[in-house]
């Protein structure tokens, strides 16, 4: 996919640079990130399992950032020791999950905001028959995102020779060298990730931010008997799109600079070393979305912060605790 005959070489500094953001970045978010949907998943199945408050896609959002989170130690130690020893397969089956998983997280950002923005303008007609709906919506969003993001390994070339680096071993994820593609083939493509990945998802969830805003100025009718619900669901839409402004949007507009770099198509070899140090920065904050989406559900929604503040006791729990309270003669009142 060479648009250009130039040849800018990458230093040894711009790839330790590189190397370093990603490994500090992802060692950051680690913890929090494995923590908060392992805890984001718990808490939606066994306690709010019945509600409508679009908990099916958070639940798939959660499960989206998790295999993200689970994907980043081998990328850790890719960065770290500046070798891939884990097999081709295992490469590139990481570097696919990678956007799967971003854009999945895309993906079920914009049902919640929609979800959240419907029940408040249109309460009454969500039903049984809907929650079914949203599997159905679910299961067809992962179709389409793993057959949409199949290009991204696609377009890779791991037989050619930069993938075996005599001084370093295997490389691995964006490192790997680009297949030659077909000048529209390749900005066609470059054109419908941006569309449907990015300017799509942006403007809906800017509008469900704005109509569940509106809705906060007209009188509270039907089944919204107080203004609480609205706020509740306007801070819900809202985090929703902070975390796609912080997390995706500066990814997005690397993207295509970052990928005229790869095609060789940029002669201004300082221009060049600027988008390659700032992409690794926005692929970072991409990446920090599955930390910041446990954060979302904790502080926008009320059962959630509920549960975990005074958790219930199951009902299992509870009936073997009368029974050892029963043996031993005492009798204590629960909370």
């Amino acid at each position: 996919m060479n648009f250009a005959n130039h040849s800018c070489q990458i230093s040894e500094d711009l790839q330790m640079y590189q190397h370093r953001v990603y490994a500090v970045v992802y060692s950051v978010i680690l913890a929090p990130g494995l923590l908060g949907n392992v805890l984001a998943l718990w808490v939606f199945k066994v306690y709010i399992r019945e509600t409508k408050k679009a908990v099916v896609f958070m639940m798939n959002l959660a499960v989206a950032d998790l295999l993200q989170v689970l994907s980043l130690p081998l990328r850790i130690y890719y960065y770290l020791y500046n070798t891939w020893p884990f097999g081709h397969p295992l490469c590139m089956i990481c570097f696919y999950l990678k956007y799967v998983n971003m854009y999945a997280s895309i993906y079920f950002l914009v049902c919640v905001s929609v979800r959240r923005c419907e029940l408040i303008m249109r309460p009454l007609r969500y039903n049984s028959s809907r929650r079914k709906g949203d599997l159905l919506i679910c299961a067809l969003g992962w179709l389409l995102v793993c057959l949409c993001c199949l290009p991204f390994p696609l377009l890779r070339n791991p037989s050619s020779e930069p993938y075996s680096n005599a001084s370093r071993g295997l490389v691995c994820f964006s490192e790997l060298p680009m297949r030659t593609v077909s000048i529209p083939a390749a900005w066609a493509l470059l054109i419908l990730a941006e569309l449907l990945g990015f300017i799509i998802p942006l403007i809906l969830v800017l509008a469900c931010t704005c109509l569940t805003a509106g809705s906060l100025r007209k009188p509270t009718t039907g089944a919204i008997p107080d203004r609480g619900e609205k706020r509740r669901a306007l801070r819900m839409v809202l985090s929703c799109a902070v975390v796609f402004l912080v997390c995706f949007v500066p990814y997005h507009i690397t993207m295509p600079l970052d990928f005229l770099v790869k095609a060789d198509a940029l002669s201004s070899c300082a221009l060049r070393d600027l988008i390659l140090r700032c992409h690794p920065v926005t692929l970072c904050l991409a990446s920090l979305n599955c930390s910041l989406d446990p954060l979302m559900y904790y502080f926008t929604t009320d059962e959630f912060w509920r549960r975990l503040s005074k958790p219930e006791i199951p009902e299992s729990m509870a009936f073997s605790r009368r029974l050892s309270c029963i043996a031993g003669g005492e009798d204590t009142e629960e909370d």
